[in-house]
């Protein structure tokens, strides 16, 4: 079975916020994600990243927010990845990711994205809270504007990996 939750406290705590946006699905899309830590002196860092791509899927962005924010995390973490992806969360909360490795990959949608976070999440802790989407969460709404700016900044990438 694959390991994700063991939490062990000598590890820094860190938050990452993701988000991820298309307009058309597929269609230009792109991912936001904020990751925030608050260091032994109680003074919080905060560190946004984004990008937009030309076609891609919603679950395709919702996927590398993830894994773009833990690839940005230098030193082993507790991580909680908070989405409003219940698609991303609900694939570590409801164990699903255990049957899709034990099925190799049968019948996932965006394998190789699958397996890249798996890959990314490597020496981190990580547990993933989903929040509603477009409720007023400041950070899932940081977010989703980090998203949305990436893919109407003209600006987008070919390939997402």
């Amino acid at each position: 079975m694959f390991k994700y939750k063991k939490i062990m406290s000598n590890k820094v705590k860190i938050t990452l916020y993701t988000d991820g946006a298309c307009s058309g699905n597929p269609g230009p899309g792109g991912f936001g994600s904020v990751l925030v830590y608050i260091d032994s002196q109680g003074i919080k860092h905060e560190k946004e990243l984004s990008c937009g791509y030309k076609y891609v899927t919603n679950n395709q962005m919702e996927l590398l927010a993830v894994i773009k924010g833990l690839e940005a995390i230098k030193k082993q973490a507790e991580v909680t990845v908070v989405s409003d992806s219940k698609y991303v969360c609900d694939a570590f909360n409801n164990n699903w990711i255990d049957g899709w490795v034990k099925k190799n990959w049968k019948n996932v949608k965006n394998p190789e994205l699958w397996q890249h976070l798996l890959k990314a999440m490597n020496g981190h802790d990580v547990k993933f809270n989903w929040v509603k989407g477009h409720a007023g969460h400041p950070y899932n709404e940081r977010c989703d504007a980090l998203a949305v700016n990436a893919y109407k900044s003209g600006n987008l990438q070919d390939n997402i990996m």
